[in-house]
């Protein structure tokens, strides 16, 4: 039913600012841009989803809408939708499972610059009901374009998106007995915590239970980003060169795999870049 992660939608107050990070971040140039219902759009387009940055625009209840959820919550990674090859079915699955799916809606947008028109339809799940994580599901009408690489070093997609649990039985349930997610991954750690990771496509929805207790036990927490890149080090050095703070590159929790944190230039997001060995290739 699920074939994918289309995309993640990344709220800020700044489009341009925002906009320039990423473009640093990705070594990509944005893919689509748009402004309408309230908000001002940019998106990214890599191999295997879509990163979306919307701030809020003009005056307007929709525009105060987005700028009231940033007040509350501040930037950052806002939303997931999963891609869907026959919305129909995935709504009368959502349905069925008592996720009180809101009805069918089409939607079209065209790109400011090359005046091309992309077109969806897409339902929501009632945000109470996937412990607080905002979840849309879409069928899209055709692929998107690609972001255009500006360095050989680019990100070419993202390896996985990290949602923050304090009750990993009821997430687990969610993400793999009700929405269909292949679990790969559970394993428990006693400086990590319980790691969970769902196959989506071919990236992975990374379910995370940190060792220290105190947080919401009802609600979950879009967390963090992984981005996915050929050449670890061409990467650092790239970003390095660009002015952003990151670490030194090292082996990874997951087998096969080399990461660096990025501490700057990623609004706010928690970031890895991360490399895939022959192991895990």
């Amino acid at each position: 039913m699920i074939t994918g992660l289309d995309h993640l939608v990344v709220l800020i107050e700044d489009i341009q600012a925002a906009t320039a990070a990423y473009e640093t971040l990705l070594a990509r140039k944005p893919s689509w841009k748009n402004a309408d219902d309230g908000a001002e759009r940019v998106l990214f387009t890599l191999d295997n989803m879509t990163l979306e940055l919307m701030a809020p625009s003009g005056d307007s209840v929709a525009a105060d809408r987005i700028r009231n959820v940033i007040k509350i919550w501040g930037e950052g990674l806002a939303s997931i939708c999963f891609r869907t090859n026959d919305i129909a079915k995935m709504h009368r699955r959502l349905d069925r499972l008592a996720l009180k799916p809101d009805p069918i809606v089409e939607v079209d947008s065209t790109d400011a610059l090359s005046g091309a028109t992309m077109h969806w339809k897409r339902t929501r799940a009632a945000t109470d009901l996937t412990r607080g994580v905002r979840m849309f599901f879409l069928e899209l009408g055709a692929e998107r374009p690609v972001s255009a690489a500006t360095a050989d070093s680019a990100v070419l997609g993202l390896d996985h998106v990290v949602i923050s649990t304090e009750d990993p039985e009821r997430s687990a349930a969610l993400y793999g007995a009700r929405l269909g997610l292949d679990m790969a991954l559970d394993r428990t750690h006693q400086e990590w915590g319980q790691l969970m990771f769902f196959r989506c496509g071919d990236l992975n929805v990374e379910v995370v239970k940190r060792p220290v207790a105190g947080g919401d036990a009802a609600h979950d927490r879009l967390w963090g980003l992984s981005w996915r890149v050929a050449d670890i080090e061409a990467a650092h050095a790239r970003l390095l060169a660009a002015g952003v703070q990151v670490s030194e590159p090292r082996i990874g929790r997951k087998p096969g795999t080399r990461v660096m944190s990025l501490y700057s230039g990623t609004c706010g997001i928690h970031t890895l870049i991360l490399e895939r060995t022959a192991r895990t290739a």
